[in-house]
């Protein structure tokens, strides 16, 4: 039997110093990203207390949405609230999400508040460069468009017809 714990909960914890360094890390590539890339809108801070970004997002399928960046002492934790609870067809609604998760890579579909659907990940503070952020912007946007409309157009399907 080989050992199947998670990297991520082994290593080592990341200093004060490690952290406001990340914290830096974070900001300067949100600014550069946020200057290139005409999909984010915006770029908010949490609370001072907390290592927390909220950048909102332009979509195409799901027209504005955000992503909730924060930072702990090992990973970088990101979620966006996805969709609400199906109003009905639930059991097309899960096979459907169960189906998607499957694909993802890096990203998972949960239930979150309220039985809403959010799509989140983390990463090892350890891996966090501007490639790395760049690949889970990438790839939330990517699932967000790919998830949403479908999603949607399953659980509120009598709101989609004529």
């Amino acid at each position: 039997m080989g050992d199947h714990s998670d990297p991520m909960t082994q290593a080592p914890p990341a200093s004060d110093a490690d952290l406001d360094a990340l914290e830096r890390r974070m900001d300067s590539w949100l600014a550069a990203a946020s200057a290139a890339n005409p999909a984010i809108d915006a770029v908010e801070r949490g609370p001072q207390d907390e290592r927390r970004w909220y950048v909102r997002v332009h979509g195409e399928e799901k027209e504005v949405w955000t992503i909730w960046f924060t930072l702990g002492q090992r990973t970088l934790h990101y979620e966006t609230y996805l969709v609400p609870a199906p109003e009905e067809n639930q059991a097309r609604f899960y096979e459907h999400l169960l189906r998607r998760n499957r694909r993802l890579t890096g990203l998972k579909l949960e239930i979150g508040p309220e039985d809403a659907v959010f799509l989140s990940g983390s990463t090892p503070v350890s891996q966090l460069t501007a490639g790395v952020l760049d690949g889970i912007l990438g790839s939330m946007y990517a699932a967000t468009e790919l998830i949403f409309r479908p999603a949607m157009r399953i659980g509120y399907a009598s709101k989609f017809r004529g």
